[in-house]
């Protein structure tokens, strides 16, 4: 009889969610189907979305940044609990998606898992859809997850932020404002929804160590439906600023809600928004992205260790 074998620890899953891209050209136009639940873009809408990525040089960086950050939650792992942990990616909108990700692990015989998302704030419409459709995957197959709904007051993102916003300030007028962007939601889900009250905390802990004397929070990114979404869009503080008489004369733009460079950062952000501020007469800067940043990576594996632990 193996003793060895039988005594030894039970492996543990993590399933790193994130929300997917096109990989190449070819993918986007199914990409965009799958965003849009199946409901086919107009001509001129997938053409618009082609020139966006053709405009950060024809395709996102997002998968190597979200195959970089699972990596290193993976080195990390490996080395507080060496043979632990099998880690993996399940996306909302791309291969390997969320179910793909628990029948992995399933098919290993795991029957535990830590849920994360790259997401710092949670939100029903976004980090609580991603942690259901893995709990109901892993409730066909055995497969319990442990979920982890926020982390936008964990230390290391916030040093983070601080050093960023620190470093995007310097250049800038004396005048200026850091504005705290995050994706908006549509109003609807934003009801009793902890997603803006979240961005706030986060964002005013960073302004108060660095005692910010002209901060505050824009919305960007909204979706192009009929209904109402979330506001100030960041395009519109930015002409209000331009056009107040003693406004200032410079914005730093910190993307507090997301954690990786992206269309949203890349072409929202540093195209759309910078060529704005261009217009506007104002100095822009923008803190770099999160990505596979070790000491956040690091602290993401002492809070998905921590959950498990805390699950027994």
């Amino acid at each position: 009889m193996n003793t060895e074998s039988s005594s030894a620890p039970s492996r543990i899953g993590l399933i790193v969610m994130a929300y997917g891209t096109p990989r190449s050209p070819e993918e986007i136009e199914p990409y965009y189907l799958h965003i849009r639940r199946g409901r086919p873009p107009t001509p001129e809408q997938l053409a618009e979305l082609i020139m966006r990525y053709d405009a950060i040089g024809g395709i996102s960086p997002l998968a190597q940044r979200t195959e970089a950050q699972r990596a290193a939650l993976e080195t990390a792992l490996e080395s507080a609990m060496p043979g632990r942990w099998r880690v993996v990616l399940g996306q909302k909108h791309a291969a390997p998606f969320i179910e793909d990700a628990v029948a992995e692990l399933a098919a290993e015989g795991i029957t535990e898992a830590v849920g994360l998302v790259l997401a710092p704030h949670y939100s029903g419409f976004s980090v609580g859809e991603y942690q259901r459709r893995a709990a109901e995957a892993g409730a066909e197959v055995g497969l319990t997850v442990h979920a982890i709904s926020n982390w936008h007051l964990d230390a290391a993102y916030l040093d983070f932020l601080t050093d960023v916003v620190a470093e995007a300030r310097v250049g800038q007028p004396e005048n200026h404002r850091v504005l705290f962007t995050a994706h908006s939601l549509p109003e609807r889900v934003l009801v009793d929804d902890p997603y803006p009250d979240e961005l706030a905390q986060s964002a005013a802990v960073v302004a108060g160590r660095l005692q910010l004397p002209d901060w505050g929070l824009a919305w960007q990114s909204a979706g192009r439906t009929p209904e109402p979404w979330r506001g100030p869009d960041i395009l519109d503080v930015m002409r209000e600023l331009a056009a107040a008489e003693d406004g200032p004369e410079g914005v730093v733009v910190c993307a507090q809600g997301f954690t990786a460079d992206h269309l949203e950062v890349l072409y929202d952000l540093d195209i759309e928004a910078a060529q704005l501020a261009e217009e506007l007469g104002l100095a822009f800067s923008r803190t770099r992205s999160l990505n596979d940043d070790a000491s956040v990576m690091g602290a993401l594996a002492a809070l998905v260790m921590a959950t498990a632990d805390g699950a027994h």
